[in-house]
């Protein structure tokens, strides 16, 4: 690699930037303030008030049942508490500031299962009934799941026997899980048949979600790789990764690790050679490869469009990064365009000196899929780091564990 080469400049850098998207009528995507698909905006009688960050899980599940169903919409974002202070407005509305909330003709509708039972009410089932038998006992065993994953993530084990016992017991529900996935040869819990091929029901709605974060937790906190552990539940996630519909709300490894103490009440890390390497190369923007998203892992073409779209987003928001950044005084614009080049061209880019601190920061502080996709925000994670070694070794400042004041929206609204 070259270590000489000069950082491109904003103008330059923009000729490689990918076109805005369709926002409205495009691929699923978290910037939308309107969702269409071809259809009239009179048709959008449903608004959701959904959390900022796109991190919300109770919001992804309604976002993805919308999305499957094709149904206009319009979406209000809202500021999560422990992301900063909750709009006046919205409290106005929903006094208790709960998300997510839909509202349909002046009439508001809050907790996202009960607002999924409205929906289905006005436009039909996404497939079988939230009610039906069978969907039913997938909705408890997802509580079920969801409760022993809590159980081993968020409550301390004081001896190795109850970290073994927790383990145990999480491992033999998503064992209950893959039985479920096995009985229809989609691999849906409650496939639903199209001119393309089975899509997810509404049971698979319901476990995405959290299945989604726990695998992502587990890697990071336990060392417990969910994808090779349970390979039905990984064929299910492989099918998800192909549909754009939940592409454009998926999480990575990073965010969800970083943004679930907060939420959760705390994780609790059980240190072991798997669990310090996944945490590190989660720390270090690296990823964890397939284990974190299988679907375009590898293609040149793919990855280049991801590149794109990080131009297309940070040259959006660069201003108000350079001034969020640790840098003062603008110091922050060199070492920035110098990870975009390096990204780009595939080389190493020294940035000023002194700048390790402030790109590790800003790595540390990219929100997926709030600021852009998966893979987008893996290849600018790399870029950032490899950007910042050039430089030193120090750290960015801490990321909280109580609260996520330092990811407050206002700035990027």
């Amino acid at each position: 690699m070259n270590p000489t080469i000069n950082a491109m400049s904003w103008e330059e850098l923009a000729t490689y930037a990918a076109d805005p998207i369709d926002q409205i009528n495009g691929l699923n995507n978290p910037y939308s303030s309107l969702r269409l698909f071809n259809k009239s905006e009179s048709d959008a009688i449903v608004t959701l008030y959904r959390d900022n960050h796109a991190w919300c899980p109770y919001c992804q599940k309604v976002w993805i049942w919308l999305e499957l169903k094709k149904i206009p919409y319009r979406i209000k974002k809202v500021t999560m508490r422990c992301y900063g202070e909750k709009e006046r407005w919205y409290l106005n509305k929903v006094p208790s500031g709960m998300l997510p909330a839909i509202e349909i003709e002046n009439h508001v509708i809050t907790e996202s299962d009960e607002i999924l039972f409205v929906l289905e009410e006005i436009y039909g089932p996404l497939g079988q009934s939230l009610n039906e038998k069978k969907v039913l006992e997938h909705r408890r065993l997802e509580r079920e799941l969801f409760s022993s994953w809590c159980n081993w993530l968020c409550r301390n084990s004081f001896f190795q026997t109850q970290e073994e016992q927790k383990k145990e017991n999480f491992k033999n529900v998503a064992k209950k899980f893959e039985k479920a996935l096995q009985k229809h040869n989609s691999g849906w819990l409650t496939p639903i048949s199209t001119k393309n091929g089975e899509k997810p029901g509404s049971a698979d709605v319901i476990f995405i979600p959290y299945v989604e974060r726990m695998n992502a937790s587990l890697a990071y906190y336990k060392g417990y790789s969910l994808r090779e552990e349970h390979p039905y539940i990984n064929t299910w996630l492989e099918n998800l990764e192909k549909l754009e519909e939940y592409r454009g709300t998926q999480g990575d490894f990073h965010t969800h690790a970083h943004d679930l103490p907060p939420q959760m009440g705390g994780c609790f890390t059980y240190s072991n050679a798997n669990q310090q390497f996944f945490a590190k190369e989660i720390d270090s923007g690296s990823g964890l490869e397939q284990l974190e998203l299988v679907e375009l892992n590898n293609e040149k073409k793919s990855e280049q469009n991801f590149e794109a779209l990080v131009l297309e987003r940070v040259i959006k928001h660069k201003e108000r990064i350079i001034a969020a950044s640790p840098m003062k005084n603008k110091s922050f614009d060199q070492p920035l365009r110098a990870a975009l080049t390096s990204m780009i061209l595939k080389t190493n880019c020294p940035p000023e000196k002194n700048s390790a601190s402030a790109l590790r920061y800003l790595r540390d502080r990219i929100s997926v899929p709030r600021d852009m996709p998966l893979l987008s925000g893996r290849l600018f994670r790399q870029a950032l780091e490899r950007t910042a070694n050039i430089d030193g070794s120090d750290q960015g400042p801490g990321i909280p564990t109580r609260n996520r004041l330092d990811q407050n929206p206002i700035q990027f609204n």
